[in-house]
Parts: C-alpha cells; structure tokens; sequence
C-alpha cells in the first residue's frame, strides 16, 4: 500500500489532492501536513511514505525554502511539487533543484491522478504545455553567476549557503551568530551583486551550483565597512 504525505495549508485543496492520489490508488494511505513543521514532524515519526506533495505556499515556506528543507533533511524522499504558479521559469528551476515532478493545481483530478502515478512508476512529471530550457542557455546562466559569486565576502557565502538551504533570517543569524538585522543587510548586499530581485530568485538560481569556498584566498576579500 502507498503512503502519500500531502502538505498544504488549505483543507479543501488537500481534500481534493486527496482524492486524486485515491482515484489512481484507491488504497492508498495518505497523511496531512499545513506546514513544513508539521511535515518533518510526521517524516520523523513515520517510515515508508512514498510521495509528498507540496505546495510552494505555506505559512513557514517561501518559494523553494521549503522543498530544500525537506530535501535536507531526507533526501531520498521524493517530492513533487503541486503549486498554483504556472511559470515555466519556475517549473524549470523546479526540477532543476530536484523535485520528482511538477503538477499545476489547474490540473484536472483525473489528470493529477494520471499523474501521481507517473511520478511512482519513477518518471517526471511537467506541465503539459513546458517548454525545456536549452541546455547552451542554462550554462552561460550558470557562467554568469560563477563569475558573479566571486564579488561576495567570505561570511556572504556562507549567509549565502544557508539561505539556499531553506534556512529562514532567524536561523541563519543562529548558525553565524550574527544579528538578524546583519543576515538582512547581508542579504541585501548578495542579491545586489548577483543581479537577483528576490532571495526565491537566490535560492532557484544557485540551488545546485558549487559555492566558493569562503577559506580560499581570492574570494576572502577584507569585511570592512561591510556587515559582520
């Protein structure tokens, strides 16, 4: 019998996922989660679950941070995302980082059910209308931004670090023993340099991409004047 972990807010959209993973797997056992929290709590005390679906719009979760908490924590659990966001960009950037598919919530029951299914037999599922990006563009992005990572300090790279990791400000300024309002400053400074508009932007751009390390000289540039 499959195990479904369904994680969002809405009790009406979770009933009608719910449905649509009983419609292709009518035995299937399914548990509920309104939030990350709640999702690692269930992760943690239950075994065997073979699917979470989650929606990128939770109360503890923006943008991917949520979908790179889980993948942190249990990485060999495939999640597949179901979000009310179309956009190819973030459909890409999506499976990019690793999820085990992407369904629309416009998607009919029947065709979440179709596939829900997919996504078990071990395929990807995507939008019926995506759109691949070529891979000659995605490296000359990823190219850009090698040569961009190379502008930040030391302690940027590792607020940088923490924060594709799904961290929020609060933990961060935990990890480094920093002040919040130092982790925002520092946040400020990286999408700056990076030519980013949104940490969700950080976070789907250097999702799976190699961080300098902040102990190699060339990228250890002096902090002063810069937050600490």
């Amino acid at each position: 019998m499959a195990s479904f972990l369904i994680i969002d807010d809405h009790p009406l959209f979770r009933e009608a996922l719910g449905n649509a993973v009983r419609l292709a797997l009518p035995e299937a056992r399914i548990l509920e989660a309104m939030s990350i929290g709640d999702a690692l709590d269930i992760l943690s005390a239950e075994q065997g679950i073979d699917l979470a679906l989650l929606d990128l719009s939770l109360p503890d979760a923006t943008g991917f941070s949520g979908f790179l908490r889980l993948r942190e924590t249990y990485p060999r659990l495939p999640v597949a995302i179901v979000s009310s966001e179309e956009d190819q960009h973030v459909v890409r950037e999506a499976l990019a980082l690793g999820a085990a598919g992407y369904l629309p919530k416009s998607t009919s029951k029947r065709e979440l059910a179709a596939s829900i299914e997919g996504v078990l037999s071990g395929s990807v599922s995507v939008p019926r209308d995506f759109v691949a990006t070529p891979q000659r563009r995605k490296a000359e992005t990823s190219r850009a931004l090698e040569v961009k990572l190379r502008e930040l300090t030391p302690q940027q790279i590792r607020v940088l670090d923490l924060l594709r990791r799904g961290y929020p400000n609060r933990q961060i300024a935990q990890e480094l023993q920093l002040a919040e309002s130092t982790v925002k400053a520092h946040i400020t400074e990286i999408l700056r340099k990076l030519g980013l508009f949104s940490r969700n932007k950080a976070i789907i751009e250097i999702g799976k991409m190699d961080l300098p390390d902040p102990r190699n000289r060339p990228y250890a540039r002096a902090d002063r004047g810069r937050p600490q």
